[in-house]
């Protein structure tokens, strides 16, 4: 009885910590550069100017070339007609096999050049976004957030499991171009 006495209590414990794990809309994105690859070609990703040009979902997984993050990247090459049509960019970022992204930026099966992903060795854009393992702090969470032109958190999702992010990001792109002030 007592074990569960304390487990219970743990786990109350943590309910706050996971319900609070992501930014929220209306939060301030925070600006960030980094390296990044899109079909294999390096170049620096630059948050600012990506919102220049309009919103951007911004999705955060663990490691490059795992099973989970490969059907995610696939998913969202797969929509990336879908975003680009509402005006909206995509990137993904990782702390995991940031050595092989310029692999994973081509590979036919993932990113399928079709958008950029960008490193973020120790994590470090990761937890300016709480989007960080709570087990592996090194790494980024699967979480994903559709930033407005603003520079404003409008949705996040946060999940590890990979197959909805997508339509997440989706549904909230489609309420934003509902709000046109906030495009």
């Amino acid at each position: 009885m007592r074990r569960l006495a304390t487990a219970s209590l743990l786990t109350l414990a943590l309910l706050p910590a996971i319900a609070l794990a992501a930014l929220k809309p209306g939060a301030a994105a925070p600006a960030f550069t980094a390296p990044a690859y899109l079909a294999g070609k390096p170049f620096t990703f630059d948050l600012k100017a990506a919102l220049a040009k309009g919103p951007v979902v911004l999705y955060f997984f663990p490691a490059a070339f795992t099973p989970g993050c490969n059907a995610e990247a696939a998913a969202f090459s797969q929509a990336i007609d879908k975003f680009k049509a509402q005006g909206a960019s995509v990137v993904g970022v990782t702390a995991g096999n940031t050595e092989r992204l310029a692999e994973f930026s081509k590979d036919t099966e993932k990113c399928a050049g079709k958008f950029p992903v960008a490193a973020d060795d120790g994590a470090k854009i990761a937890k300016s976004y709480d989007a960080t393992m709570m087990m592996k702090p090194d790494l980024s969470s699967r979480t994903s957030y559709l930033i407005g032109k603003d520079g404003r958190i409008v949705a996040e999702f946060d999940s590890m499991n990979p197959n909805q992010h997508v339509k997440q990001m989706l549904d909230a792109l489609a309420a934003l171009q509902a709000k046109p002030a906030q495009r």
